[in-house]
């Protein structure tokens, strides 16, 4: 297939973007922050790591105005270009679907056949776990009635109650960010760490990874939520903000995958 440039004076369906720098220095400064991430692990200062982090971040807010350029104020993001995005995230989605499947699938993998330095039992010997009841369940019901509100949001969009997609949104960002400070609280009162058997590290590692994707999403909404108090959306104009919709439903998933696999089948003596 053959990609052109979208002018006013060409029936093509694709174009072509200028030159530019970002994917490279996005590589580049993911790169540094997990050079840094690893030097901070084996305690040489966590200085690397956020700088290449806060370069990340930065090169980020430049791409991304970038495509909201493109497709707000250009016009070039035509049916064709749409549908090509579409399939991006669909594989995008896969693609995360199968990582956590990899963790999970460590976890159920310890937990079935448990060796003797963990007492052969699981959870092992001197591991006491958290409640399922207590922190982890209040957390999943943040999560899910964000989720909601998220959707909410959505169908409000598509039926044109800009006042009802602006609340439901906040609302789902408010509860998203309850649930990160509820998954800060869980680690401060957990009496294990990381290198507490396979127990903790599958339990940070799940738990952490989980949380580091609910900030991309938290991410994602919060700028959804200032393009939409921008009139940036419209009924049939909002492919940013179903993105973001997607990947907070699949989070949501996530979790509760996690929650009923590690919190209370995992908990099972």
């Amino acid at each position: 297939m053959v990609f052109w440039f979208l002018d006013s004076s060409s029936n093509q369906q694709f174009f072509v973007p200028n030159s530019t720098p970002w994917p490279y220095l996005a590589s580049l400064s993911a790169s540094v922050g997990a050079l840094g991430f690893i030097s901070w692990m084996h305690l040489f200062g966590v200085s690397l790591f956020f700088y290449g982090i806060l370069l990340l971040f930065s090169i980020a807010f430049f791409w991304w105005r970038d495509i909201i350029r493109e497709a707000t104020y250009l016009g070039f993001h035509t049916s064709s270009v749409v549908s090509s995005f579409k399939m991006g995230m669909y594989l995008f989605l896969i693609s995360e679907a199968f990582f956590f499947f990899s963790l999970i699938w460590g976890f159920f993998h310890s937990s079935l056949s448990p060796t003797p330095n963990i007492g052969c039992q699981w959870p092992p010997v001197s591991i006491v776990p958290i409640n399922p009841f207590g922190f982890p369940a209040l957390g999943t019901a943040l999560l899910v009635v964000s989720g909601v509100g998220v959707q909410i949001c959505q169908v409000a969009l598509i039926n044109g109650n800009r006042r009802s997609s602006i609340l439901g949104l906040g609302v789902g960002l408010g509860l998203g960010i309850c649930f990160e400070v509820l998954q800060y609280h869980e680690y401060c009162d957990a009496f294990y760490s990381f290198s507490d058997s396979s127990y903790g590290s599958c339990f940070y590692i799940i738990t952490g990874c989980h949380g580091l994707h609910v900030l991309a999403g938290l991410g994602a909404l919060s700028v959804s939520f200032l393009r939409l108090f921008f009139f940036h959306f419209s009924s049939e104009h909002h492919l940013g903000f179903r993105f973001s919709a997607w990947y907070w439903h699949f989070v949501d998933v996530v979790w509760i995958v996690v929650y009923v696999s590690f919190y209370h089948w995992g908990n099972l003596g």
